[in-house]
């Protein structure tokens, strides 16, 4: 069953440090099997949402995207990052 890694930005404090984890957690991610399906701010939000950058991956599997996660490249990312951002990350299994 597919799963969803799925990030939202709650607020950028550091936009160097979050581009310099982009440039290591891209990598990192679609070499453990993650697809990138959506990544940006977003142009509508309803009820409760907020208008913040979002990222949707999709990965095989829930093991896969938290091996993904746990792995020694991704890890490197999050380091780089180093508080440059607060941020909710969440995995779900596909339905």
């Amino acid at each position: 069953m597919s799963a969803y890694w799925i990030n939202t930005y709650l607020e950028i404090s550091d936009a160097e440090k979050v581009a310099a984890y982009a440039a290591l957690a891209g990598p990192a991610i679609t070499a453990a099997g993650g697809r990138f399906l959506a990544r940006g701010v977003a142009e509508v939000a309803y009820e409760s949402g907020r208008l913040e950058r979002s990222v949707v991956i999709e990965f095989d599997s829930v093991e896969a995207a938290r091996a993904a996660h746990d792995s020694p490249a991704y890890q490197e990312a999050l380091a780089v990052l180093d508080g440059g951002a607060v941020r909710d990350l969440r995995i779900v299994p596909g339905a």
